[in-house]
């Protein structure tokens, strides 16, 4: 049992019966519904959310964090001889669930009224227009003229896109957001000629991370959290460079944060993914004693508050229940990638087996807590298995997006990415 567990239940779990559901920390955490009682002596864990479904129609039994503003409980089952001991190092509600459709049903049900209490609007979600992003085919290596051929080409294939998102690689430096990398000689200006194409201008950004070698951490050494031996944190690595974490609780860092989102919603930018946001919630010494949950929630509210209420926010390799509430969509699994599996075989990394387990397994959150994101549509030739990847999305996917340089697509490819770049479904998957 881990530090600070305390036994909550005892659930009745027979050997080679029954499945269990339990939640990651963020976006990229490996989840799955598993056998419920695995290998003797196992212990399945969860960050701030288990459930558990025995297999003989019995009701699922779903221990949760009453809300996620100050603390993510960790849960944890130890399997038994016939049983599952649950655990907890926090306050923790037990639902049982007997109604229909098993243990998706009942996280489904479960995650309507966590919602509820989270503040996600009554009135629903709004719908996500597709997207193009520029990661997958370019990575950092992206330049302006990359951008404005694609623009093109949407026209020219007729290609329905929506929001022209710029990913990593228009900035200096993790922390220098709006200093040009040197590919981008006027940013400022793309966004408009975006906006100037009928479309919405988006840009990819990783608010809470600093580089080691930039110009904000060489100036402003007091914005970032810090070890105990008074050490910048590790947060990360972005394009190469190791990166530490922006500390929001210093009001000089909270100033610069929100000063840079303004000034890119001043050039219309219209979408925001923001990324790595796990580094809002590091462990270490901040400028005010708050919990890592509480540090984290305070930079989600300050992006939105800069940012205004009109702009989409995408949440990326974000904690899972502590955004219930402040993102419009989220990211629910690793990134996609164009092998099949990950390299090296771990469950996290890039791959379509990573990104289609998570989609699955998660889809209980769409159109209850946010629009689910499964990643982009990768459709060019080359891409293992596409056919498999457009199939998941379509079945599971909210938010509707395209990672492939549009002329590289062959007629099978731009037909599915036609036919599946439409406005983010917005109701629950069913």
């Amino acid at each position: 049992m881990g530090d600070g567990q305390r036994d909550i239940a005892c659930v009745p779990a027979e050997p080679g019966r029954g499945t269990l559901y339990a939640e990651g920390w963020q976006s990229w955490s490996a989840v799955s519904a598993r056998p419920a009682t695995g290998p003797p002596g196992g212990v399945h864990q969860g960050a701030g959310l288990l459930a558990i479904d025995p297999g003989d129609e019995g009701p699922v039994e779903i221990f949760a964090a009453v809300s996620a503003a100050e603390q993510v409980p960790v849960i944890e089952a130890r399997v038994c001889d016939g049983y599952l001991m649950v655990s907890a190092d926090g306050p923790v509600t037990r639902r049982t669930d007997a109604g229909d459709g098993g243990l998706t049903g009942a996280l489904g049900r479960w995650a309507g009224e966590f919602a509820g209490r989270a503040g996600v609007p009554p009135a629903g979600l709004r719908a996500v227009p597709p997207v193009w992003c520029s990661w997958y085919q370019y990575r950092a290596a992206v330049t302006e003229d990359d951008i404005q051929a694609n623009l093109a080409a949407m026209d020219d294939l007729r290609v329905p896109v929506g929001v022209v998102q710029i990913d990593d690689g228009y900035q200096a430096a993790p922390g220098d957001w709006l200093q040009p990398s040197g590919r981008f000689p006027d940013l400022p200006g793309l966004v408009r000629r975006i906006g100037d194409a009928g479309r919405r201008a988006g840009l990819w950004i990783a608010p809470m991370l600093v580089g080691r070698s930039s110009h904000l951490l060489r100036h402003h050494p007091g914005w970032v959290v810090r070890d105990p031996s008074g050490e910048p944190v590790a947060a990360g690595t972005v394009g190469g460079q190791r990166c530490t974490a922006l500390d929001v609780t210093h009001p000089d860092a909270a100033a610069y944060l929100s000063g840079v989102l303004r000034a890119m919603r001043g050039w219309g930018v219209g979408y925001f993914k923001i990324d790595f946001m796990y580094a809002g919630a590091c462990a270490g010494r901040r400028h005010e004693d708050v919990t890592r949950v509480q540090a984290y929630q305070r930079a989600l509210r300050l992006i939105r508050e800069a940012v205004g209420p009109e702009p989409v926010l995408l949440g990326c390799g974000a904690p899972i229940l502590p955004s219930v509430g402040l993102v419009d969509a989220m990211r629910v699994g690793p990134d996609i990638g164009a092998s099949y599996e990950p390299a090296g075989g771990d469950p996290a990394g890039p791959s379509q087996q990573a990104a289609a387990r998570n989609t699955v397994a998660r889809a209980w959150q769409q159109g209850r807590f946010w629009v689910n994101d499964p990643d982009c549509l990768l459709a060019r030739p080359g891409v293992q298995r596409r056919e498999d990847w457009a199939a998941v999305v379509e079945r599971y996917g909210g938010l509707r997006s395209s990672g492939d340089g549009l002329r590289n697509l062959d007629p099978w490819g731009l037909e599915t990415t036609r036919r599946l770049l439409v406005p983010s479904p917005i109701g629950p998957v069913t």
